[in-house]
C-alpha cells in the first residue's frame, strides 16, 4: 500500500477539484491509455486511472479517502498495530455497523437502504471518429458502426425463458444480501454480504431464456449516425444518448461519447475560428496591384492586392472564417502573401526591367539608402 499512487496525482488534478474537472480528466487519461489506443495505450495505467476515477467521483468514497487515504479501502490480512484499518477488515465494506455509522458521516447514511435489485444504468463509453478539415467547418454526419448490448427482446432482461421461472431467492428472502458476523478490532460486528446463491439479484431462475441465454441481454451490430455541428474543433466531444454501456436489471444503457480528431488540411490553418492561408504572389502583382481569387472554406473569392505591396503582407478577408459552435458568428481569413521572383527571365523581359531601372534615379534604390545610414 505505501507504493500506491496518490489518486488525484494519478488523474493529475487537484484535492479541491470539482467532480467536473476529475471527469474530465479521466475522459483525456483514459483515451490515452486505453489498450485499444495502439500509439500510448498501457493497460496498468488505464486501469490506474480508472480506478482513482471511481473514488473520487464517488462523493462518499472521496470523503473516505481524504480522510483514511488508501487504507480505507485496502484489504490485507495484518495484525494488531500500525493503521488500525488493516486488521483483517476492508476499508467500511467489512465493518457492518460501524461501516454504516462512517457512511451516515460522510453523507451516504441511505446507501444501505439502496435496493440492490433495482435497474442500475450502464456506464459511459468514449470512442474516436476522425474526420477531414472542411467537414468540421461545415458540419457532416457521419456513420458509426457499434456492438452494443440491448435488453433480450424476449424475457425483457429478467433471464428467464417465463415469468413463472423466477422465484424469490429462499437463501436472502429477495434481498440480495446476507447477514454475517465478522471479527475485528472493536470485537466482534455485523455485516452483510451479497447473497452466493442468487449473485445478488435476490431472484432464482429455474429456466434460462432460450434466446439469451439468461443473461438478459442480446448483442446486436449496429450503425448509428452521428450529427458533426459545424465548426467543431479537435478534441470535443459528441454525445449520442443511450449507445455506451449495458444498463443492469433492466437499466438504461449509459451514453456514447465521440471525441472528433480533425485531419489537417495542405493548405487552411485553423487559429480558434479564425483560418490562415498561405497564397504565392508575382512579384510584378505586388508592385503594380492586381485581384487575385482567393480559395476559402466556402469557396473562392475576389481579394483586391494593393500596387506595392511588401513580402509578408497579410490580407484580411472578413467573415471567412469558421462560424462559431454556439453563436454561429464567423471568423476571419488571413491571407499571407508571398512574393516570388522568378528564376529565368526572357530576352523581353529583361529588356523592360532594364528599361524599369533606367527609368529609377540610383539613390532613389533600398541598396543605397541602407549605405546612407551608415555614413550617418
Amino acid at each position: 500500500m505505501a507504493n500506491k499512487a496518490d489518486y488525484y496525482e494519478t488523474l493529475g488534478v487537484k484535492k479541491n477539484a470539482s467532480k467536473d474537472e476529475i471527469k474530465s480528466a479521466y475522459r483525456k487519461l483514459a483515451k490515452k491509455y486505453h489498450p485499444d489506443n495502439k500509439e500510448t495505450g498501457n493497460e496498468a495505467k488505464f486501469k490506474e486511472v480508472q480506478e482513482a476515477y471511481d473514488i473520487l467521483y464517488d462523493d462518499q468514497k472521496r470523503a473516505a479517502y481524504d480522510q483514511f487515504g488508501h487504507a480505507a479501502f485496502e484489504q490485507t490480512g495484518g495484525g494488531a498495530g500500525g493503521n488500525p484499518f488493516q486488521g483483517g477488515f476492508s476499508g467500511f465494506s467489512d465493518m457492518g455497523d460501524l461501516g454504516d455509522i462512517f457512511s451516515s458521516f460522510f453523507g451516504g447514511g441511505a446507501r444501505r437502504n439502496a435496493n440492490p435489485n433495482g435497474p442500475q444504468r450502464g456506464d459511459d463509453d468514449l470512442m474516436r471518429a476522425r474526420i477531414d478539415f472542411i467537414d468540421a467547418v461545415n458540419g457532416k454526419e457521419i456513420t458509426i458502426s457499434l456492438d452494443i448490448d440491448e435488453t433480450c427482446s424476449h424475457c425483457h432482461g429478467t433471464g428467464a425463458e417465463t415469468p413463472n421461472d423466477i422465484h424469490t431467492c429462499s437463501h436472502c428472502s429477495g434481498r440480495g444480501f446476507i447477514n454475517t458476523q465478522k471479527r475485528t478490532l472493536f470485537g466482534v460486528m455485523n455485516a452483510q454480504e451479497t447473497c452466493p446463491y442468487c449473485g445478488g439479484s435476490g431472484k432464482i431462475v429455474d429456466h434460462k431464456c432460450s434466446s439469451c441465454g439468461g443473461k438478459g441481454y442480446t448483442r446486436k451490430k449496429k450503425d448509428i449516425t452521428v450529427k458533426i455541428p459545424a465548426g467543431i474543433n479537435n478534441g470535443q466531444q459528441i454525445r449520442v444518448s443511450g449507445m455506451g454501456g449495458r444498463g443492469l436489471n433492466g437499466g438504461p444503457n449509459g451514453d456514447l461519447y465521440v471525441e472528433i480528431a480533425i485531419k489537417e488540411h495542405s493548405y487552411f490553418k485553423r487559429d480558434g475560428n479564425d483560418i490562415h492561408i498561405e497564397v504565392p504572389l508575382d512579384f510584378v502583382d505586388a508592385i503594380l496591384g492586381t485581384t487575385i481569387e482567393v480559395p476559402t472554406v466556402y469557396g473562392e473569392y475576389n481579394v483586391t492586392v494593393p500596387s506595392g505591396t511588401q513580402p509578408g503582407q497579410i490580407l484580411r478577408m472578413k467573415g471567412q472564417g469558421i462560424k462559431d459552435l454556439r453563436s454561429g458568428k464567423p471568423g476571419d481569413q488571413y491571407v499571407h502573401l508571398l512574393i516570388k521572383m522568378p528564376t529565368s527571365l526572357s530576352k523581353e523581359q529583361k529588356q523592360a526591367l532594364e528599361n524599369f531601372k533606367s527609368a529609377s534615379k540610383p539613390s532613389d534604390s533600398f541598396f543605397s539608402k541602407f549605405k546612407k545610414a551608415f555614413k550617418k
